[in-house]
């Protein structure tokens, strides 16, 4: 995983970075932390498993959870968003996923996952599917694409 080079990145931009997790339940936070700097760019971060925690704290309205669900990249964006607002920060990342064993559907498979990222004024969602492959693969899985996916994105933005 490439979370050290994301905390140099991160450092090297002079940018904090929050955290909304849904199904990964604070692993993705918890990555960042493993590195030695992550105190010079980790500024906050929020496991918003409820529906209501996404509502309260983020901002997300409840018409959006009830319009596309909470898995979606609808309210991930919402997520996003909301994390930095309540941060400060210069970048997120957020999940919202169907780890399993159970849950899924046919439009929403185990294994699904949205992501939301923001970088400054930019904001993107991505939704992935890992298939059903037991519910903590899904939760690694998902930190490894996050942390991955930011990164290419800071890359690309500087």
């Amino acid at each position: 995983m490439k979370n050290k080079e994301l905390v140099n990145k991160l450092i090297e931009l002079k940018y904090r970075i929050s955290f909304a997790e849904s199904c990964t339940g604070g692993l993705l936070a918890s990555s960042i932390v493993d590195i030695a700097d992550a105190s010079k760019v980790f500024n906050e971060s929020f496991v918003t498993y409820a529906n209501e925690a996404k509502i309260k704290y983020l901002g997300v309205n409840e018409s959006t959870i009830s319009n596309y669900g909470v898995v979606s990249e609808q309210v991930v964006k919402e997520m996003v968003v909301g994390v930095c607002d309540a941060t400060s920060s210069e970048c997120a990342i957020v999940t919202s996923g169907i780890a399993g064993p159970g849950g899924g559907t046919l439009q929403k498979p185990v294994g699904m996952v949205c992501f939301g990222f923001k970088v400054n004024d930019l904001v993107v969602t991505k939704t992935k599917y890992f298939g059903n492959i037991g519910r903590n693969e899904v939760r690694k899985e998902s930190v490894k694409y996050a942390i991955n996916t930011m990164l290419d994105l800071l890359l690309e933005s500087h």
